[in-house]
């Protein structure tokens, strides 16, 4: 069963002027500082952050309703074979635990002035 979907898009120029603006105190209420690592190690850094930031947006559209999600309790890894998993922390993973056996689908992709992510949260039985 699902229990939610999101989508959501971001102009990675809205993120590069978010991080001139503010710099680090934008990157950190944001990102984990595996992301933010994870980021600056490829050749254009805001293109990373903006798919994530994406990734995250969508996460809280599909997830339950009525609770506060702190960008930073969501987390973009990647598996071995590179593809993108979302791990959650801290009150977001407890919270989570009331959609029991749940499967969090993610998928990325970007284009040179978009990221766009979607997830799916599937109910296993």
């Amino acid at each position: 069963m699902i229990h939610g979907i999101g989508i959501d898009i971001v102009q990675t120029a809205r993120i590069r002027s978010a991080v001139e603006r503010w710099g680090q105190r934008f990157l950190k209420r944001v990102f984990t500082p595996d992301e933010i690592s994870y980021a600056y190690q490829k050749a254009d850094p805001f293109l990373s952050l903006a798919v994530r930031f994406a990734a995250k947006e969508a996460f809280i559209k599909a997830s339950p309703k009525g609770q506060t999600i702190p960008l930073t309790d969501i987390e973009i890894v990647h598996c071995v074979n590179g593809s993108p998993l979302l791990h959650l922390r801290g009150k977001t993973k407890t919270n989570m635990g009331d959609v029991h056996g749940s499967t969090i689908h993610l998928s990325l992709s970007h284009e040179k002035e978009y990221g766009v992510a979607c997830v799916v949260i599937e109910d296993r039985p």
